[in-house]
């Protein structure tokens, strides 16, 4: 039975820290930040908008729109569309801009594992 092996390959064939500082793994990054911050950021700015104005603009968001229907509660109810169009939008663009990319850097870490 020989020792452990000397050499500097890791398990599976795969250097993954070679992999994470690839031009193209280093794009993934890149298009995924590009997109979420920018969302995360506004989503967050709307999120507080709407519980500060709920706790100290009280008369404004109890003010009738139709109905029984308030401000409050529209701006509520734009909370939950605000969440599945930023959803529907990541889901757009990760199937144009990351997918394909990540099916790429996949593919070839199949290659490199497979001739290992």
């Amino acid at each position: 039975m020989s020792g452990p092996s000397n050499d500097a390959t890791p398990p599976g064939g795969v250097d993954y820290i070679a992999v994470e500082k690839s031009p193209p793994f280093v794009e993934l990054k890149r298009r995924h930040r590009r997109f979420v911050w920018p969302l995360t950021i506004a989503f967050l700015v709307w999120y507080f908008a709407y519980v500060l104005l709920s706790s100290f603009a009280t008369e404004f968001m109890s003010t009738r729109v139709w109905g029984h229907i308030t401000v409050g509660l529209l701006l509520g109810l734009g909370q939950f569309v605000t969440t599945f169009a930023i959803t529907m939008a990541y889901v757009s663009y990760a199937n144009r801009r990351l997918d394909p990319l990540s099916a790429e850097i996949r593919g070839e870490l199949e290659k490199q594992e497979a001739g290992a």
